[in-house]
């Protein structure tokens, strides 16, 4: 499936380096989660108003992720993902000048770019694996996400010594030297080295972008709308949740939206072993069915006690970092040579559940006053999922053994 040798000298050095940019990105691109909510207090925003300042990043880091992990299969990891970071950084550091809703919104745009750089990743650290190993390396990859935790810990401290310009203008700078320092260590993939010498031919943009025609491709899609665009929705929502359900403070609701973030993130890497072990099939039914009742749970017994409610939320916390993993254990295995187009559209499709999903949280919480409704949206969201997964194991079996 791959040209490439099965472990490549630089493959540890990459995906060490590729992970580390990663968590910094992340923590980036979850900032409006914390420092939001001090904006919408100083703009009195509305919950719509509030969760559209929440998932501009998102949803700006979700569409050009096709884009630049075409650029990474094109020109390199190495140069996309210094270039992406240093956008994302200029980006950060202005917002802190920002001082009015729209300005704020334009700002969150460039802010966003930080969340593209997961189809980078994906496409460089596959690069230097072979096939048994993608998955574990892919998982590892994604521990990335536990960036979202070191902004809910760190940042509602920072904020609230300094404010939440001088917050931006922090992670901003953590960013670009992240940068830097990604460029100096890091080593082009084997791909691209092969392409600078001269021994391997560019493709047409037309064979880059030749298997999104493929349901298959949109069917993962679909399942990391799920697994990860709602582990987004998430851990942006969380805090919010925390506060307005259980009347926590801001400190106290950061540390545990922190908690929350961190098993969901790590145990990625644990998903995308067992993938490679058992198949990433099986990781992903147990991820629906386990998803499936705990978001009944959670919007049939709204008056859950605090303990009952963290229990719930980590446990489908814990399976939807699986399920993110084994997702994407399918694209290096299928599309070997397309891992940057169909890596990026399948993040791009999850990246916009980020987006659109804390945007529906809170105008159904307008609209009914439920905050259950949230989790009547994902009960519906996995159950489909569920379904379409089902009906398409068993229409495709047995030429499929993963799916």
């Amino acid at each position: 499936m791959s040209a490439m040798p099965p472990t490549h000298p630089d493959s540890g050095r990459a995906l060490c380096l590729s992970t580390a940019a990663f968590t910094v990105c992340f923590a980036v691109w979850t900032i409006f989660s914390i420092i939001g909510i001090q904006i919408k207090q100083q703009l009195a925003l509305t919950e719509t108003q509030f969760g559209l300042l929440v998932g501009i990043p998102i949803l700006s880091g979700s569409l050009v992720r096709v884009a630049l992990g075409v650029a990474t299969d094109r020109i390199g990891g190495r140069a996309v993902y210094t270039l992406t970071m240093l956008a994302a950084a200029a980006a950060t550091w202005l917002l802190g000048w920002a001082d009015s809703y729209p300005q704020m919104l334009l700002a969150a745009l460039g802010v966003g770019l930080a969340g593209g750089s997961f189809a980078v990743g994906v496409a460089y650290v596959s690069r230097f694996y072979a096939a048994d190993r993608q998955g574990t390396a892919l998982g590892i990859f994604g521990v990335g996400n536990v960036g979202a935790a070191v902004t809910k810990f760190a940042a509602p401290f920072v904020m609230l010594a300094w404010g939440w310009q001088a917050t931006a203008q922090i992670w901003a700078a953590a960013l670009a030297l992240t940068a830097i320092l990604f460029w100096v260590f890091s080593r082009d993939d084997p791909l691209t080295a092969a392409r600078r010498q001269g021994s391997l031919p560019l493709r047409s943009l037309r064979a880059e972008f030749a298997p999104l025609k493929s349901l298959q491709v949109w069917r993962f899609a679909a399942y990391y709308f799920f697994s990860f665009g709602a582990f987004v929705a998430l851990a942006l929502w969380l805090p919010h949740y925390l506060i307005g359900v259980y009347g926590f403070d801001i400190r106290t609701a950061g540390m545990v939206g922190a908690a929350y973030s961190i098993p969901a993130s790590v145990f990625r890497a644990y998903g995308g072993h067992l993938s490679d072990r058992i198949g990433a099939r099986r990781v992903m039914y147990a991820t629906f069915a386990v998803s499936l009742a705990a978001t009944a749970i959670l919007t049939l017994l709204p008056g859950l006690t605090v303990a009952g409610f963290l229990v719930t939320i980590f446990t489908l916390g814990f399976f939807m970092s699986l399920g993110k993993a084994a997702v994407y254990k399918h694209i290096p295995s299928y599309y070997p040579g397309n891992v940057g187009a169909v890596g990026g559209l399948v993040g791009m499709i999850g990246g916009l559940g980020g987006f659109a999903l804390p945007l529906l949280f809170g105008w159904l919480k307008d609209q009914t006053g439920l905050w259950s409704s949230c989790f009547a949206v994902l009960f519906l969201l996995v159950a489909a999922c569920l379904l379409w997964m089902h009906a398409s194991i068993r229409r495709l079996q047995p030429a499929l053994q993963t799916a």
